[in-house]
This record gives structure tokens, C-alpha cells and sequence, in this order.
């Protein structure tokens, strides 16, 4: 079997008000902070084996993500599912034969560090991340 889902690895989440996102999670619900890019936008918190990660609406991802309007009550940008191996070719017949198109495998950061991941839509129009096992250092600039 190609895939093989382990655990979540992580939902993504748009917030307006970063520092109260923050507090809610990491005061009230006692996550950590795990990785911080303000410069894009992006905080990973860490919410036991797992990332809850806030995405600033405001911030340059956030931009990108949700584009002129705003996110119109429209919060998750799309959760993560680890999977035991990664293995492209295998994946993506898997999925074809299934009729679903992935985009490209790109290394992003996960709660077990970066590895190969790649993006699906379910049929409610989700995005599904699907991430493989750890491959490097996950040490981005």
C-alpha cells in the first residue's frame, strides 16, 4: 500500500489577531512555541506530537493564502497527514487511480522536521497535505 497515514502532523490555521491566537493556544491550552517566522507570517505551536500552525492573515503567507477580502470565515488552511514512507512514483499512481491529481513534492516543515510533502483536494474542495518522514535537518532561514 503507498500510503500509509501515521498520525496528523499538522493543521494550519488563519488567524487575525496573531498574539491572541497565541495566547488562546499557547496560555490556555499550554502548547509551545516551536518555530516563529514573522517574517512570513507563520508560527508552529507545538500541541502534543503535532503543530497547530497560525498563519497571520496579514502577514506575507497569509497574503498569498487567502488573497483580496480576507479569509471571509474561511480559518483552516489545510491539515497534514504523516505518512510511514514517501514514495513519489507509488503515491501518485496511487492517487491517479483514484482520480485524484496531486501537485508537486516539495520539502516543508513538519512536526517531525521537514520531508517530502504533497498537496490533494478532497471533494469538499479541502487541501490535504500529505508528508513523509523526516529527510533533513528541517533548518530554514
Amino acid at each position: 500500500m503507498p500510503i500509509q497515514i501515521v498520525d496528523i502532523d499538522h493543521i494550519v490555521l488563519l488567524v487575525e489577531d496573531v498574539d491572541h491566537a497565541i495566547s488562546f493556544y499557547c496560555d490556555a491550552l499550554g502548547c509551545t512555541m516551536d518555530r516563529e517566522r514573522a517574517d512570513i507570517g507563520l508560527y508552529h505551536l507545538r500541541a502534543g506530537s503535532a503543530f497547530i500552525d497560525l498563519v497571520d492573515v496579514n502577514g506575507k503567507l497569509g497574503r498569498e493564502r487567502v488573497g483580496p477580502g480576507g479569509a471571509k470565515g474561511r480559518n483552516v488552511d489545510h491539515f497534514a497527514l504523516s505518512m510511514a514512507e514517501f514514495n513519489e512514483k507509488e503515491i501518485r499512481a496511487h492517487l491517479a487511480s483514484h482520480g485524484i491529481d496531486a501537485g508537486e513534492v516539495v520539502e516543508r516543515y513538519g512536526s517531525k522536521g521537514s520531508g517530502p510533502s504533497i498537496y490533494i483536494i478532497d471533494p469538499d474542495g479541502n487541501t490535504v497535505e500529505l508528508k513523509g518522514p523526516k529527510t533533513s535537518s528541517g533548518k530554514l532561514p
